[in-house]
């Protein structure tokens, strides 16, 4: 049996992300998600948003069909 996976070039967060220091975010997203790690991304709040800033991914966590991502935010294009 194969386990569903998925492999992402940007961080939509729609607005589930949280803060947990300065420009560091956790977001937890459904199923099983592969990021680039320590090359910086874009961040869109939703898919078909303007990119708000660009991100490094530092961590993911794989569980109960739950990825739990840690990122560093490097820049921000808007506040909006």
């Amino acid at each position: 049996m194969g386990m569903p996976l998925e492999f992402q070039t940007l961080i939509v967060t729609k607005g589930n992300e949280k803060r947990i220091e300065d420009n560091l975010f956790i977001l937890e997203k459904e199923g099983y998600r592969i990021y680039p790690l320590d090359i910086p991304i874009e961040v869109k709040r939703t898919l078909q948003s303007e990119a708000s800033g660009q991100a490094v991914v530092k961590k993911i966590e794989l569980a109960d069909h739950r990825t739990v991502i840690t990122y560093e935010l490097i820049s921000l294009h808007s506040i909006n």
